[in-house]
């Protein structure tokens, strides 16, 4: 999915589209820190050219608002001089209450008239007042047919509130590039899952995105997106809950909550606390799941690949699995991805693995594509 065309800047700055290089830098900004990939693809195959990953303070981006974006410019300066990055050209993404995924239907019509018509019908769909938000969408079937054996056409719309849009596009700018596409976090998820793993027609899996304040849910079948949900908890919910149990300042609860993402946590007290949250959002995501098979009949998950700073925390992919009854394992973002020309340390970049998988389906776009 690509929100790129939706803003003035790239009406006004569209000789970008026209470059040679249509490779972009995927950026990841999110509320615990900052992912910065670079690949390169040459006939089908996909090599890592650069890997950076900057932590943000506490308090610096709070539930998707950039709260010091003086701060933000800082760090996304500073990892592209750090990796020595001379590409200009931007693919970063957007999540949570600002932006709104929905599969809607559409009587029949030629591809000239689905613009228009998407526009009209979005109003009934959109909570926001429609002249605050950049609209998108993709045309999943265009004859998809209906129990009543009618012919209607299957659309993905797209809204985000255009002062999210700004907010973000102002930050990358700042750093002085260049931002050329904007997507949403779980369509990047969606696009590293289909490089790294074999599609099956037949299968349906979950792709479970954990951020620090929002955990992005995306149904594929077939590889195609089906249904998509954000949900506003995320690994901060680990901190707050060992913050608040222990009598822990915010930087002790945040040491404590990375070791859990270990093997084994030190502090008995910390896993139980840990335990809870596990809970907590494995009820989130089985809610999800449960809502979805709802609107879609005779439809089970078959599997589900968790992506984010907390996929690896100690017992939850064990928990999801016990309750969903299906296969859950932790993403690898560069399965088939070559990392062994790329400067970077194959050891951490194993370890920080599921949280670059939003900057590597970034990384893996290109201008002028779909």
């Amino acid at each position: 999915m690509d929100l790129g065309s939706l803003t003035q800047f790239y009406k006004t700055n569209v000789q970008s589209l026209f470059a040679a290089n249509s490779q972009v830098l995927g950026l990841d900004i999110g509320s615990s820190a900052i992912k910065l990939v670079q690949i390169k693809e040459m006939k089908g195959a996909y090599a890592l050219q650069k890997f950076g990953f900057k932590p943000l303070e506490a308090e610096v981006i709070v539930d998707g608002t950039v709260m010091n974006p003086g701060r933000v410019i800082a760090a996304i300066k500073e990892l592209v001089q750090e990796h020595g990055v001379k590409l200009k050209n931007v693919a970063m993404s957007i999540s949570g209450h600002s932006v709104i995924v929905k599969k809607i239907h559409l009587p029949p019509m030629p591809e000239s008239e689905l613009e228009s018509q998407v526009k009209l019908a979005a109003e009934q769909y959109i909570p926001f007042d429609i002249n605050e938000v950049n609209l998108d969408f993709y045309l999943l079937n265009p004859n998809e047919m209906t129990e009543e054996g009618e012919t209607q056409s299957s659309v993905l719309l797209v809204a985000a509130k255009k002062d999210k849009v700004s907010e973000f596009t102002e930050l990358v700018i700042g750093a002085g590039l260049t931002p050329v596409i904007l997507d949403v976090d779980a369509f990047a998820i969606e696009n590293m899952y289909c490089v790294n793993y074999d599609v099956n027609p037949e299968q349906v899996t979950t792709l479970i995105n954990i951020g620090a304040s929002v955990m992005n849910v995306n149904i594929l079948k077939a590889g195609t997106s089906v249904f998509t949900r954000d949900i506003s908890v995320g690994g901060n919910r680990y901190t707050e809950a060992i913050q608040r149990e222990m009598g822990m300042s915010f930087e002790k609860a945040e040491t404590s909550k990375r070791r859990a993402q270990g093997d084994r946590s030190e502090e008995e007290d910390v896993t139980s606390v840990v335990e809870g949250v596990n809970a907590e959002l494995s009820s989130e995501i089985a809610r999800t799941i449960d809502y979805f098979k709802t609107s879609a009949l005779d439809v089970e998950v078959d599997r589900i690949i968790m992506c984010g700073g907390c996929a690896k925390v100690e017992g939850l992919v064990q928990q999801l699995s016990d309750r969903m009854g299906v296969t859950v394992e932790i993403a690898n973002p560069f399965s088939r991805i070559d990392t062994t020309g790329a400067d970077v340390d194959q050891e951490m970049l194993s370890e920080l693995g599921p949280q670059a998988s939003v900057g590597v389906g970034l990384a893996l776009r290109f201008i002028g594509d779909r």
